[in-house]
């Protein structure tokens, strides 16, 4: 059907593995909980798992921050445990990604415990140092994502150091000659190892402003996106100096060159900037990342007018790139909760996953989206995110969407024998897995028969796509692929709505699995929240064929 590589048009389950699978009892999920999960994650119709990081660290941010980049920390296993994952995921037909984190380290990396020690040592510019102003401030105004300034003092050597995430995490010098390649060592460990790929974390904050020049203010008016909401300090500037430089552009070549050492090997980049979309398509392509994502679907905004813009302005930067798109992961409230509310059915959640793997590219699915899971409460004594416990209140952080995944009814949702790291909230064990399988209308499996229709349809894997003009709350577009030309009808409100067909259908759907709608005399009738698909002729070719029902 084509000649595409493996990862164009594939569908990514992340798994955050400390809410996964738990299998010696200690609360938190680990490697083998995963590896005894597997046959579950190929029953959905997946290409490949994302799993997110595993490495050792001391786990101030839960694993983003990494203090061995080349060892599983022991609450998740061993290296044996990772290859016998590996080993299974491939025996079962998925591909595996594994995340890195290039742009900082652990503060208890032995890099940066070395570095810290002296202004002489041998790497003593591994990470990014400065001297304080004449009066002992921090050396600019630059701050952290996760609030106050992205300056820590070491006292040491009398200089701050930069951290533009959590001040445990020192992010790494990549002008300093020796960083890139000692980098790009680890993702060689891997793939030796066997992985098929990355997700590149924060993959455009690698590399600093060398003359520290202070970001510019934002207006008041400006402080939103990126996800970050006002409260943040963060969202405050313009980021134009720490992070999303020019020189990120050469080490994603070298990066990409490695990767072509191992044939099918893929990358995954993260990207928030102050124009992700521009910064995407600058990023991606034959000699950079084989595709990226950012947050611009992973906000509160779901009208069918923004989606369409965004995914169009893409479309016009990134002509020959491929993009990924994520609406949902371990960083953001659950799609279910973010875009129509925790008490909406449970089928909406199929309908929006169903929405982004119908976009023109990859797709990105978080844990827990084929059960429809609701974001989870969280009450403030249980919280382990750093982010959420600083925000408290005007931010839960993101605890409510990293709690485990609910295997059975249940207290612990049959995750672990344990106390587990974070509660099970009440309304998923309803929703567990073992609920839903026996039930052909649950969103579990909704989401398996979608999957099936979509793994067998090359204008939904590879195709192009164009957008129909269409009142809100609709969302109309064409993905075409050779001879197959699919269109594709959103109903994204709640309220029914009814639109005339184009005269080029040939053949109208149900839902594929999700709730449909119906044709009557040339014109679409959709529920609310719901879906019609038909196959559609060439414009130019039949003009004037009929409507007609498929059953």
């Amino acid at each position: 059907m084509s000649n595409a590589p493996w990862w164009r048009g594939a569908v990514i389950y992340q798994i955050y593995p400390r809410s996964f699978q738990d299998s010696d009892g200690d609360g938190i999920g680990d490697l083998p909980g995963i590896t005894a999960r597997l046959d579950y994650v190929a029953s959905l119709g997946v290409d490949a798992i994302w799993i997110s990081p595993f490495f050792k660290s001391p786990m101030a941010d839960f694993g983003y921050d990494i203090a061995d980049f080349r060892d599983v920390d022991p609450v998740f296993g061993t290296l044996a445990d990772f290859d016998a994952l590996l080993a299974k995921a491939h025996a079962l037909g998925l591909k595996v990604l594994i995340d890195q984190v290039p742009s900082h380290t652990s503060i208890e990396h032995p890099w940066f415990q070395e570095s810290r020690q002296s202004r002489d040592n041998p790497r003593a510019d591994w990470y990014v140092w400065a001297d304080p102003r004449e009066d002992g401030t921090p050396p600019n105004n630059w701050l952290s994502i996760f609030g106050g300034p992205a300056w820590q003092w070491e006292p040491r050597r009398e200089q701050y150091y930069l951290h533009n995430f959590l001040a445990a995490q020192p992010d790494l010098n990549f002008h300093h000659p020796d960083v890139p390649g000692a980098t790009l060592d680890h993702l060689r460990f891997w793939l030796d190892r066997g992985v098929d790929g990355f997700r590149l974390d924060s993959i455009n904050f690698c590399y600093h402003d060398r003359l520290l020049r202070d970001n510019p203010a934002k207006p008041a008016e400006q402080r939103f996106g990126r996800g970050f909401s006002p409260d943040n300090p963060y969202a405050y500037q313009y980021h134009h100096f720490n992070n999303t430089r020019p020189e990120n552009l050469a080490f994603l070549g070298q990066l990409r060159r490695l990767l072509d050492h191992y044939p099918g090997a893929t990358s995954l980049g993260e990207v928030s900037s102050e124009d992700s979309l521009a910064t995407m398509a600058e990023y991606t392509g034959d000699e950079r990342l084989h595709m990226s994502y950012s947050f611009e679907l992973l906000t509160d905004e779901c009208s069918a007018r923004y989606i369409r813009a965004t995914v169009e302005s893409l479309e016009r930067q990134m002509p020959r790139g491929w993009p990924c798109w994520a609406i949902s992961n371990h960083d953001t409230m659950r799609v279910r909760s973010r875009w129509a509310g925790s008490d909406a059915p449970e089928h909406i959640a199929s309908l929006f996953t169903a929405l982004a793997c119908t976009l023109r590219g990859s797709v990105c699915v978080y844990q827990g989206e084929e059960l429809g899971l609701p974001e989870a409460e969280v009450p403030f004594h249980a919280l382990r995110d750093p982010y959420g416990i600083a925000f408290w209140p005007n931010s839960k952080g993101r605890d409510g969407c990293r709690t485990p995944i609910p295997w059975r009814d249940g207290e612990h949702g049959a995750f672990t024998t344990g106390t587990p790291w974070l509660p099970v909230d009440s309304r998923h064990r309803g929703l567990s897995v073992a609920a839903q399988e026996g039930d052909p209308a649950s969103p579990l499996n909704r989401f398996r028969h979608f999957m099936q229709w979509r793994r067998h349809s090359p204008a939904l894997r590879w195709g192009e796509i164009s957008f129909l003009d269409a009142p809100e709350p609709l969302l109309v577009f064409l993905r075409s692929f050779d001879d197959e030309t699919v269109l594709a009808m959103f109903n994204l409100g709640g309220e029914a709505a009814a639109l005339p067909l184009p005269a080029c259908v040939l053949c109208v759907h149900d839902g594929h699995g999700l709730p449909g709608g119906r044709v009557e005399d040339g014109v679409a009738y959709l529920p609310g929240h719901s879906v019609l698909f038909a196959d559609v002729a060439m414009l130019q070719a039949v003009a004037d064929a009929p409507a007609a029902a498929c059953r």
